[in-house]
């Protein structure tokens, strides 16, 4: 008996939507799994999955080109959307040569940086017109969220141009006052390196850069925010400190120098953020703020990154606030428990003064 795969993938995302769930997970052996509240949850009443049925799935979801690229890849990066406009991320892979598809669900409203519970001088820095703002953090903590959130500040309020490249694209805006253009790359654009060269042909005044992969997007995003645009980005990292070297590292030695006083003239500020689960429910942020300023520039330019902790939790009057800060804070709001505190804080001995 053949199945409708569409019908059943339409059954699993309304059901991963009633739950409040973030992630979809079909794999060869294993009933489909949703992930709420950053826990794995089987759907053990559903079959498990066969190489036929993940197939079928894979097809649904994405474009016949797409398919292709992943038979040939092994992997491949897709968008997929219902006829509901129920959006999701999806990658699909290989493992022990057998297919498997993870799915994060992207909301279709792009909510505001206070119902995300992010810290409102985040909106500060949407009004510059120009410079580097990287949001960081390991992969599923939001950083595309907060992103969205700060891009929709400037749609509301500025009538500039926009584009997005992203891989694929996740949230899609609609235009207020901003002339948005999303570009996906592998259908719109090849790659980032090229879709960021044409930019300084486009009239552009706000960059989103889903994501800095290589020292070549590195390189040109950075002279983007040198060059009169406001630019936004993410990298896979754990702090502030880290984003620099990850940064400077990613170039050859005799390239560190000139990065180094690029990324200090032109850097706004680095927020890294973590998904903390919430004492009533769902997850709330937790987060770390370095904001650019003389002594940190400096200490940039100079290699003196280790020393950045330092400033950062010296510079709490300027808004800077650390990631031990934050943990201390939501406990005492009633917001987390004090074992997640000390499960993601980066030294817990600093979060044990702050409690």
């Amino acid at each position: 008996m053949s199945v409708d795969y569409k019908k059943e993938l339409q059954i699993l995302v309304q059901s991963l939507v009633s739950e409040q769930g973030s992630d979809l997970h079909l794999s060869v052996g294993s009933h489909p799994i949703f992930r709420i509240s950053s826990s794995l949850i089987p759907l053990v009443k559903k079959p498990i999955l066969t190489e036929v049925d993940v197939t079928g799935f894979a097809q649904v979801l994405m474009r016949p080109e797409f398919f292709e690229r992943l038979k040939k890849r092994e992997e491949v990066d897709f968008s997929y959307e219902n006829a509901d406009n129920i959006r999701f991320r999806g990658n699909a892979f290989f493992q022990k040569g057998r297919l498997s598809v993870a799915l994060r669900l992207i909301p279709n409203v792009i909510l505001s940086l206070e119902e995300l519970n992010l810290p409102p001088i985040l909106d500060n820095f949407t009004d510059r017109n120009q410079g580097f703002f990287l949001c960081v953090g390991p992969v599923g903590q939001g950083k595309s969220t907060t992103l969205a959130a700060m891009v929709n500040c400037i749609n509301k309020k500025r009538s500039d141009h926009i584009v997005t490249i992203e891989d694929p694209i996740e949230y899609v805006y609609t235009a207020e006052k901003a002339l948005i253009n999303q570009r996906e790359v592998g259908i719109d654009t090849p790659n980032f390196e090229s879709a960021l060269n044409a930019v300084f042909r486009q009239d552009v005044d706000v960059i989103l850069v889903g994501e800095m992969r290589n020292p070549e997007t590195i390189a040109i995003a950075v002279t983007a925010a040198e060059t009169g645009h406001l630019v936004f980005s993410t990298l896979h990292t754990n702090d502030a400190a880290q984003t620099i070297n990850r940064i400077i590292d990613s170039f050859s030695g005799d390239q560190q120098g000139q990065i180094r006083a690029q990324l200090s003239a032109s850097l706004i500020a680095i927020f890294s953020q973590r998904l903390v689960p919430r004492i009533s429910g769902g997850l709330v942020p937790a987060y770390e703020l370095l904001i650019n300023n003389g002594a940190v520039s400096n200490l940039i330019r100079e290699g003196r990154t280790h020393e950045i902790y330092s400033v950062i939790e010296t510079g709490l009057e300027q808004g800077m606030i650390d990631m031990n800060r934050s943990l201390a804070q939501l406990v005492q709001q009633g917001e987390i428990t004090v074992e997640n505190a000390f499960l993601y804080a980066p030294n817990p001995k600093g979060l044990e003064r702050l409690i």
